[in-house]
């Protein structure tokens, strides 16, 4: 692969560097991406709520084929009525509550549309078709392996009323959420173009590098996902604390943001913005943009005074989500991060999030965690979202719960029992669906929940009780490491854990990622084989196999562990409890549905024994799990 030196400039070229020899060993044989370079000017009307626009796409095809067409995402198409997005949420079972029929009410005024006016390759015009949120370009010359080409499009567009992520006038006054702004090159890759039409899922898209004017009226702050080029025009304590230097006359500001090595830009921009900065110790600057006036216009008098607090108090939780994020799963590469009020919730995006505020503290802070988090896994891993939305959702899952339990709990408890709760009452009501699915194509929103979120965290979370804690830990910064910029696959992942484990993981991923089977353990029989031995038979009664950790306790307080490992696994994790004796016992073939070992004590000697006293093993049934002897009857 070719590198472009323009994609590191704002990573530390010593950590590049020394990144370098991991990054290229961990590409897959024969590996490569394409790669593009966005330059974009926005003259923006907030009368009217549209925008003009230039852009121009260089676009490198380091693929090894020859392509005659591609294809750009309209993302802002989706928010008329009659649109993909707008008949699916009026048609799935349980529609986004944020979405249901609102795009079938809006007016002319109220839509969101992107036309493209015109479109040159090389100088060249070419033909286009768009069809809904997908726009397909017939080149005027193919574009041959290892060759670059060059687009220049203009266009205009109108920002619809905000209902998915992107929008006008969200449900706390922000004037402008500006996310899937601007017509995207979509990805190819070794699964071909990943054309698919907007229907209100996930994202997946090309590195690049974005370079982005805009336009806007002087009274506007604009936050954005770039480095600000020209903070000394534009004051608004950027870097002057406030002070509006050397701002030149006019109706309009410019502001000019350059990014590297990333694969969106976002921006915002609202009149009642202000700009709070923090610092990461060794880590980046964080920037927050928020309103104060008010923040929730509903909210009483203490109830604003309280939502201004939580505000204020976030930066510190901030910073300490990132040194948490830094040591325990791999460091942030970029050099800043902002936090936006606006949108509908919760949305990542490269080197920052649009996060609603009117919110307790926790739940200010959880928002934000969850969504910093997607900086590791959206941003810098950027695996496909749209096929194995799990790695991202379940990944940033898993970090944000222990990042939260070191905010608030400094650490102590099991901060993960509620999701494999919701995981089993999908399980129990039979409305899983598998993992290993395009994330439009659930039948139900609750399914693709529990499939990417839930699932996607209990894949770790269970994981680390197939090879430890320890070897977990490890696996997840090395996949950080050595995958970082390469959109990464599951299966990719799956190697990483079998280096540091030593254990073959092929099956764990088929079960729990391209099936529904259920793990489901039991104690069948406990019955003394003699005066001074205790034959304990266990039973498989799920269809997917898992290795047993069994915990057996004596009456004299001792406790001693027993690990059954798997045939398939062609390995064993270490002692985890090395404090506990352990003993390791024979493989048990999947294929067989019961398995029985014999203790080397009286059963009257034993008071509990115990399937994954951790829990971390996803059984649906756990009243099979524990047997104690029967009380005594007189």
């Amino acid at each position: 692969m070719r590198l472009n030196l323009r994609f590191i400039t704002t990573i530390s070229l010593v950590l590049f560097f020394l990144l370098l020899p991991q990054i290229l060993e961990a590409q897959r044989y024969g590996y490569w991406q394409q790669e593009v370079e966005y330059t974009m000017e926005v003259d923006f009307d907030v009368d009217r709520h549209q925008f003009e626009a230039h852009q121009v796409l260089t676009y490198t095809n380091n693929s090894p084929d020859t392509l005659n067409s591609v294809y750009y995402h309209l993302y802002f198409n989706a928010f008329q009525p009659g649109s993909m997005m707008d008949k699916r949420s009026r048609t799935i079972e349980d529609p986004d509550n944020r979405v249901r029929d609102r795009i079938y009410h809006l007016d002319e005024s109220e839509i969101g549309y992107q036309r493209v006016h015109s479109l040159t390759q090389d100088g060249e015009e070419v033909s286009f078709d768009i069809r809904g949120t997908v726009m397909v370009v017939h080149l005027a010359e193919p574009i041959l392996p290892g060759s670059e080409t060059t687009f220049e499009m203009n266009f205009e567009a109108q920002v619809p009323v905000q209902i998915r992520r992107t929008g006008r006038h969200n449900a706390e006054g922000v004037e402008y959420s500006m996310a899937q702004w601007y017509p995207k090159m979509a990805e190819y890759d070794f699964r071909g173009w990943h054309s698919h039409p907007y229907i209100g899922r996930e994202f997946h898209g090309v590195f690049g590098t974005f370079d982005v004017t805009i336009h806007i009226d002087r009274n506007y702050m604009v936050a954005a996902t770039g480095y600000l080029q020209n903070p000394e025009e534009i004051g608004y304590g950027y870097e002057s604390e406030g002070m509006e230097v050397n701002r030149p006359s006019g109706d309009k500001l410019t502001w000019h943001f350059t990014s590297d090595y990333q694969h969106d830009f976002m921006w915002a921009a609202d009149p009642d913005f202000v700009h709070v900065t923090a610092q990461v110790p060794d880590g980046p600057k964080l920037r927050f943009f928020y309103q104060t006036d008010p923040v929730a216009e509903n909210a009483s008098d203490d109830q604003q005074v309280q939502l201004l607090e939580n505000l204020e108090a976030l930066p510190d939780f901030t910073i300490r989500a990132f040194q948490y994020m830094n040591e325990n799963f791999g460091v942030y590469p970029y050099n800043e991060y902002i936090v936006i009020q606006g949108g509908d919730g919760g949305m990542e995006y490269i080197m920052g999030t649009l996060i609603t505020a009117n919110r307790s503290l926790r739940s200010l802070v959880a928002v934000t965690v969850h969504e910093l988090i997607h900086a590791w896994y959206q941003g810098v891993l950027a695996n496909n979202e749209s096929y194995e939305h799990w790695i991202d959702e379940g990944f940033t899952v898993y970090a944000s719960e222990r990042v939260m339990n070191q905010l608030f709990e400094d650490g102590q408890g099991d901060p993960f029992p509620g999701s494999y709760e919701n995981y089993y009452r999908i399980v129990a009501i039979g409305i899983e669906e598998p993992m290993a699915q395009h994330a439009d194509h659930y039948h139900r929103n609750v399914a693709y929940s529990i499939a990417s979120y839930t699932k996607g965290m209990i894949f770790l979370h269970q994981l680390s009780y197939v090879v430890g804690q320890d070897v977990l830990d490890r696996g997840m910064r090395r996949f950080f490491n050595e995958w970082q910029f390469k959109h990464p696959t599951g299966l990719d992942f799956i190697r990483i854990m079998e280096k540091e484990s030593g254990i073959n993981l092929q099956w764990y991923y088929e079960y729990w990622v391209t099936t529904t089977r259920t793990i489901d353990y039991g104690i069948q029989e406990v019955v003394s084989t003699s005066e001074n031995q205790t034959g304990v038979t266990l039973a498989r009664h799920g269809k997917m196999p898992m290795p047993i950790d069994l915990e057996v306790e004596y009456a004299d307080g001792t406790i001693v562990h027993h690990y059954i490992p798997m045939k398939i696994m062609w390995g064993k994790k270490d002692n985890e409890f090395p404090d506990l004796e352990r003993n390791v016992e024979n493989w048990w073939p999947w294929v067989y549905p019961e398995y029985t070992l014999t203790l080397p004590v009286a059963k009257e000697e034993i008071v509990r024994i115990e399937i994954d006293p951790s829990l971390r093993m996803a059984d649906i049934d756990r009243d099979k799990n524990t047997w104690v002897p029967e009380p005594e009857t007189e």
